[in-house]
């Protein structure tokens, strides 16, 4: 596994996106496939339709053909890479990491932005930085000179991560930026990277795309257990105790405002930061950088953990702070996970009691790379967003998902990343379960027994390292019998909303199949096992 995220990090946690860096990549278009959508709303007679009439989503997940930077008014949520989403009046903004298929985005500003009034249809509206500000130079080199080590006269950059949050009447986005450099040399096997740098601007208008930066918040901070320098390249005895990349931000229910952040070093770490400045309140001793509120194995001795991309959002109906964050490495291995604690700064714990803070494996798992039938499947389903919609007290789950490598016609097509944005749901033990298809508006219907009684594609995600989870034929029959791929009983629990397989709670989606063609309306289910593994299935007929 660390071998597997070395090949994307250098020493300092820098992710490459090797494929997305390519000059020239040449986007083979496909012939009509199941990636290419056609009309919604019907079907022929083999496959009725499972709902009414509606007239969803039709723009295609291998987005090639209009994946160039002059076709940036079609991408809709083409090229969309750990988003993070807020409202701002009837819009929805998303913002996010600086990447797209074959750099499309290289050589025209930072942490690119886009709206929505539904969720579904999105329109770029360009950058929001121009160049690094010039204090991470500025601070970059004094770290450097206080090493006796001489300044780096151009470095490079990379522009990762960013969250919006609104505080007061201001927004503002946290965002990283990361020194493509290493600290001594040219041998990535011998020093660690320059550190990464978390900064924050503000805007008092998402509209108006206008910003004012606000400086650093935090960096990458050496506590003293060992320098900079590596013993060869199975040396991930990381220099830095936190990774400062990753941000998020929330506001705790006692007023307290809270950074977290972290990414593969120690852990992810929480530091309290004054309202007013949205910055800690100083920054002398390395108590000071926050504390570790997450890990993943023996946190006592192993610096180098397999997880980032943390939010934590406030559920007041539960009472209870949810931690998310993504395990393993980005391009297809990448599955969410979540824990809870009544209190921000921890312990966060899993839905068996799992000490997560103390490094233990983190169950539920709410994404896997999956596969459901007449599509590739999507890989790399990580680092969300979370947040409600005050307008329907709706919750909702954003993420990327790239498909998978050495898909036919689609040259380089793990580099394929769409944004993806799932409704999400609480079940009756106050964990939260995302939908197997994206969100597509569809209109609220009525749940039964009857009409949710029907074949589905099924699929019950193990954890497996970097492979696709993949659907079985299962019937839920209106007598209350499983069969097919599955064997057992099911039943319908109208005054929780909840769908019952074998004692599995999962809850229902009005939903968009996405894989089917033309798509069409359907139901979704999405639930846990016992050990907090998920159940995706969406109903065929």
């Amino acid at each position: 596994m660390k071998k597997n995220k070395a090949m994307q990090l250098f020493a300092n946690g820098t992710r490459l996106f090797v494929a997305l860096a390519v000059a020239g990549l040449v986007a083979t278009g496909c012939s009509k496939d199941e990636n290419e959508p056609t009309t919604g709303g019907t079907d022929n007679d083999d496959n009725p339709p499972v709902g009414p009439v509606f007239n969803g989503p039709t723009y295609a997940d291998n987005y090639t053909p209009i994946a160039g930077w002059e076709n940036r008014s079609q991408w809709n949520l083409a090229n969309v890479h750990d988003p993070t989403v807020v409202k701002d009046g009837a819009y929805f903004y998303m913002y996010q990491t600086d990447a797209s298929y074959g750099n499309a985005h290289a050589g025209h500003g930072h942490f690119h932005a886009r709206r929505s009034l539904d969720l579904i249809n999105w329109e770029y509206i360009g950058s929001t930085m121009d160049e690094a500000p010039a204090w991470v130079k500025t601070t970059m080199n004094a770290h450097r000179a206080q090493m006796g080590l001489p300044p780096i006269d151009n470095p490079k950059y990379g522009y990762w991560a960013p969250c919006i949050r609104k505080v007061g009447n201001v927004f503002r986005m946290y965002y990283s930026i990361v020194v493509d450099e290493l600290i001594t040399g040219t041998d990535p096997a011998a020093s660690w990277g320059e550190r990464p740098y978390i900064g924050m601007m503000e805007s008092t208008s998402l509209a108006s795309n206008q910003w004012v930066d606000k400086g650093m918040v935090i960096t990458s901070e050496p506590d003293g257990v060992v320098d900079y320098h590596r013993d060869g390249p199975n040396d991930w005895n990381g220099y830095y105790k936190f990774n400062a990349i990753d941000p998020s931000y929330i506001v705790a229910e006692n007023g307290q405002h809270w950074l977290i952040y972290g990414s593969w070093h120690t852990g992810i770490a929480a530091v309290q930061v004054d309202p007013a400045t949205g910055k800690p309140t100083q920054l002398n001793t390395i108590d000071d950088y926050g504390i570790r509120i997450a890990g993943r194995g023996n946190v006592n001795t192993e610096r180098w953990q397999a997880l980032e991309g943390a939010e934590i959002i406030y559920n007041p109906q539960t009472q209870y702070y949810y931690l998310f964050f993504a395990y393993d490495e980005l391009s297809i291995a990448y599955n969410t996970r979540v824990a809870r604690s009544t209190n921000i700064e921890g312990p966060y714990v899993g839905m068996n009691g799992q000490d997560i803070t103390q490094g233990a494996q983190c169950w539920p798992m709410l994404t896997h790379p999956y596969k459901f039938n007449n599509h590739t499947g999507w890989v790399g389903i990580s680092h969300c967003a979370v947040f409600q919609d005050d307008a329907n007290g709706k919750w909702y789950f954003a993420s990327q998902g790239r498909l998978p490598a050495n898909v036919p016609g689609i040259n380089a097509s793990n580099a394929v990343m769409m944004g993806h944005v799932r409704e999400m749901q609480w079940t009756t033990d106050g964990w939260p379960v995302v939908s197997p298809e994206r969100y597509a508006g569809v209109p609220a219907t009525e749940f039964t027994m009857a009409t949710i009684a029907g074949t589905y594609e099924i699929i019950t995600m193990n954890y497996q390292y970097q492979t696709m989870q993949t659907s079985v034929m299962v019937s839920l029959n209106a007598n209350g019998t499983v069969g097919g791929g599955m064997t057992g009983s099911w039943s319908y629990d109208d005054t929780n909303k909840e769908v019952l397989i074998n004692g599995s709670k999962c809850k229902v989606f009005d939903s968009w199949d996405w894989e089917s063609s033309p798509r069409k309306v359907t139901l979704a289910i999405s639930g846990l096992t016992a050990d907090g593994k998920p159940i995706w299935g969406k109903k065929m007929y």
